[in-house]
Order: structure tokens, then sequence, then C-alpha cells
């Protein structure tokens, strides 16, 4: 499973409670109401969780976290960080 399918699902099991619907890779969490703002809490500690990185608190920002596509992009930039520190 991609980080993309992986996130997806998390976001439809935890934050639609189910419910499959029309989302997009580029809706707005935040602006559709998906995620609030303990919604990103969970967010992160799935994040952090599942793929192995740190979300630093500079790194909570909307350009990182608003959508599955942003999302997506953040993750893989952090799995690269952490590869090249190894």
């Amino acid at each position: 499973m991609t980080i993309e399918q992986q996130l997806k699902q998390f976001v439809i099991d935890n934050f639609l409670f189910g419910q499959v619907r029309d989302l997009k890779d580029e809706d707005s969490f935040f602006d559709q109401g998906i995620i609030d703002s303990t919604g990103v809490l969970e967010l992160i500690a799935f994040l952090e969780e599942s793929f192995e990185i740190k979300v630093a608190d500079a790194d909570l920002v909307p350009e990182n976290l608003d959508s599955i596509r942003a999302v997506t992009a953040f993750v893989q930039r952090q799995m690269n960080v952490t590869k090249v520190e190894l």
C-alpha cells in the first residue's frame, strides 16, 4: 500500500467514520471540516508511528498537513531526510 493509500484510509476510518466519499487528493482537510486542531494531533501520531518519521513543531503548517497530496509529499520528504541522516 502506498503512502497516499494508507493516509487516505486513515482519514476515511478516523475522520469520515468509514463513510467513503469523493475525497480528492487536493481537498483541504481544514476548509472542508474533515480535520480540526485535535485531529491534527491524531494525524501526526499516525504519521510518526506508521512511517517512522518525526514531525517537528516547525512542520505544523497547512502546507504540510492540509490535504492528502500535501501530507504525502511531506512524508516523502521526511523519509528522505531520515535516510540521509542514517
